[in-house]
Parts: structure tokens; C-alpha cells; sequence
């Protein structure tokens, strides 16, 4: 029993993060009517800037700061150059211009960051609760915990955000 406890709560933690990519496309789309398919990219490309500014001293807080700001200048520039070429055209032709954009940034990001692993501190330490722990046995970590409760807020607010206002 302890045993399908605790691949039933780390089932629905990776769940959890799997919907926060589904509402990354789900918000892109809803925004430009282009379904992104270089999304996972653009998220590798923001991860290796604050692993970049890190590395050169910036502290978390600003790396992820000037990764906001390199992405939001990269994403003016694919709509630019890239999306904004393609307006009136038929949807293949957005399609494989968004999987083209994730091959060039799959290619670029090894050029400008290198191509080693690299190790990204946001200060969670991944460990289990022991509260959790005590008389059950089962491992489940804060990381993943914290990952849950930050993807419950966002959805709940977007879901908000959505159906209340005029925006959404």
C-alpha cells in the first residue's frame, strides 16, 4: 500500500508540472492564435541565460531578471522577424516555422553557452519531508512539493485571470 501511495502522489507531481506545460501552450496560443512548438526551446534558451548570468556573478534574482529580459527582446524578434513574415498564410507554414525556430535555438544555445551540463541553484533543496516520512516510509520531495504548490497558484490565477476579466 505504501508503495502505490507513493507512485500515486509522484504520478500526480509530475502531473502537475506536465500541466504547466500544456498552459504555457494553451496561453501562447491563446495570445497569437500560433501554436508554439518552439516553447520547449525558448524554456531551455531562458534556462541557460540565468545559468549564464549566474555563472558570470549575478545574483538569482537578477539573472532571472535579465533572462526575462533576453527572452521578452528574443520573443519581439522571432514575431519580428520570423512570425510576422508568415501572417495570412496557411497554418502549415507557422507550424514548421515554430519547429524550424526550435532547431535554430536547439543549435544556437550550445554556440553562445557551451555545451557542458550545468547545475542550477534556486535555492529548493531537493530532499524529502520527513513529516511525510514518519510512519509511511514513502520519499517525497520539497522540490516537487514547492513545484505543485507554485503551478496551483498560477493555474488558479490564470484560470481567474481568464473568465473575470476582459482580457482573458
Amino acid at each position: 500500500m505504501r508503495f502505490f501511495l507513493e507512485v500515486l502522489i509522484s504520478g500526480l507531481l509530475s502531473g502537475v508540472m506536465y500541466s504547466l506545460v500544456a498552459l504555457g501552450f494553451v496561453l501562447i496560443y491563446k495570445a497569437s492564435g500560433v501554436f508554439n512548438f518552439a516553447q520547449g526551446a525558448m524554456v531551455y534558451l531562458a534556462a541557460l541565460a540565468v545559468v549564464g548570468c549566474m555563472e558570470k556573478g549575478a545574483p538569482l534574482w537578477l539573472a532571472v531578471l535579465l533572462a526575462f529580459g533576453i527572452m521578452t527582446l528574443f520573443g519581439i524578434a522571432t514575431e519580428k522577424f520570423v512570425l510576422r513574415k508568415l501572417v495570412n498564410q496557411p497554418p502549415i507554414a507557422l507550424f514548421m516555422a515554430t519547429i524550424g525556430l526550435a532547431f535554430f535555438i536547439e543549435g544556437l544555445a550550445p554556440m553562445v553557452f557551451g555545451s557542458d551540463p550545468r547545475a542550477l541553484d534556486i535555492g529548493i533543496v531537493d530532499e524529502p519531508i520527513e513529516a511525510i516520512l514518519n510512519g509511511w516510509g514513502m520519499v517525497i520531495s520539497k522540490f516537487d512539493l514547492a513545484a505543485a504548490a507554485i503551478a496551483a497558484v498560477l493555474v488558479t490565477t490564470l484560470a481567474l485571470f481568464f473568465q473575470y476579466t476582459r482580457i482573458g
